[in-house]
C-alpha cells in the first residue's frame, strides 16, 4: 500500500487531469507505440505550436480521471501505450495533427484510439472524419463566401425587380 504522501500526490494528479478534461473542448487518445524519439519531439513541437497539450499518462490515472464523466465510454481505450492530447480552443486541431502524423508514420504502430469533442465520445472513424474538416479560419472564410454569394444574388434579384418596374412604367 502506498504511503499517504504518494497517495496524496496521485490524487492531486488525477484531480489536475480532471480539470484538464473539463476545461478542454476536445481530446484525442492515441497509442504511441513504435514512435522514435526524433518523431516524438517533432510531434510534440507541432502540437504545442497548435495550442494542444499532449502527454503520456498511465492508464490507471486516465481511468480514474474519466470515471464518472460523460466520456466514461473512453475507459476501454486506456490499454497499452497511451497518450492523450487536449485542445482548449479548437476542437479539430488535435485530431488533424495526430491523424496526419498517424498517416505518415512508416511503422504503422502509432494509432488513434478514440476521443471526444464537447463531451461526446467519438470513434476512431469519427476522429478521422473530424481531422479532414477545415480549421476555424477555413470555415469562417467558407461562411463569408457563402454569405457574400447570397447577398450578391439578392442584390441582382432586387435590381431585376427595379428594372422590370421601370420598364413597365415606361410602356
Amino acid at each position: 500500500m502506498p504511503s499517504a504522501k504518494i497517495l496524496n500526490e496521485k490524487q492531486a494528479y488525477v484531480a489536475s487531469l480532471k480539470e484538464k478534461i473539463a476545461a478542454s473542448c476536445a481530446g484525442v487518445v492515441v497509442s504511441y507505440k513504435g514512435i522514435t524519439v526524433e518523431n516524438d519531439t517533432k510531434l510534440r513541437k507541432e502540437l504545442r505550436e497548435a495550442g494542444v497539450e499532449y502527454m503520456v499518462v498511465k492508464n490507471t490515472m486516465l481511468r480514474l480521471a474519466f470515471k464518472g464523466t460523460e466520456m466514461e465510454a473512453l475507459l476501454d481505450t486506456f490499454k497499452g501505450d497511451t497518450a492523450i492530447a487536449f485542445s482548449n480552443e479548437d476542437p479539430i486541431v488535435a485530431a488533424r495533427v495526430l491523424n496526419d502524423f498517424a498517416e505518415k508514420d512508416k511503422s504503422k504502430q502509432f494509432a488513434i484510439k478514440g476521443g471526444y469533442v464537447d463531451g461526446e465520445v467519438l470513434s476512431v472513424d469519427k476522429i478521422k472524419e473530424l481531422a479532414k474538416l477545415p480549421d476555424l479560419k477555413g470555415m469562417l472564410s467558407m461562411f463569408a463566401g457563402a454569405l457574400t454569394g447570397t447577398l450578391s444574388g439578392l442584390a441582382v434579384a432586387m435590381q431585376a425587380y427595379v428594372d422590370k418596374q421601370e420598364n413597365g412604367e415606361a410602356a
